[in-house]
């Protein structure tokens, strides 16, 4: 299942569980992992891209060892909402994480910025920024969606 509904992604899981965040780039996928209570979401592991199949046992194995019940996968839309060539590559890659677990596509077109804004506030150099950025934007994309998740009624 692939939706941008929150409550349709809820349904799926009524039980709740840790879910996976991801902002998919073209050389790397930040991932952010939260609790299985849907209350907060933090950095993870850095996936360096290569070819899809790896990158995909990787992200399996991620799951497999944090017992992950779901993705969530940032969507790059345009600032007026509209799709983007960026949003049809995520969808792509949705797509071909079908067989994982069910997938809640969640605007990420602030995402970056809110987590350049909390690294510089942390007072990091550049370059440990530019290494953390990605892992830092997938955790305020999975943050924003259970915010949404924990308030629609199951």
């Amino acid at each position: 299942m692939i939706t941008q509904d929150a409550a349709e992604f809820r349904a799926a899981l009524p039980e709740g569980g840790r879910l996976i965040g991801l902002d998919v780039g073209t050389r790397t996928i930040g991932t952010a992992l939260c609790d299985a209570g849907w209350s907060f979401a933090s950095p993870a592991v850095l996936v360096k891209r290569t070819k899809f199949t790896a990158d995909k046992a990787k992200l399996a194995e991620l799951m497999r060892a944090q017992h992950v019940v779901g993705l969530v996968i940032g969507l790059p839309l345009n600032l007026d909402g509209s799709q983007s060539p960026r949003s049809q590559s995520s969808r792509a890659f949705a797509r071909n994480c079908a067989d994982m677990a069910p997938i809640l596509l969640w605007d990420e077109r602030w995402s970056t910025v809110e987590a350049e804004r909390a690294l510089i506030a942390q007072d990091m150099s550049r370059a440990k920024r530019a290494e953390r950025i990605d892992n830092h934007a997938a955790a305020v994309i999975l943050q924003g969606a259970i915010d949404a998740l924990v308030s629609v009624k199951p």
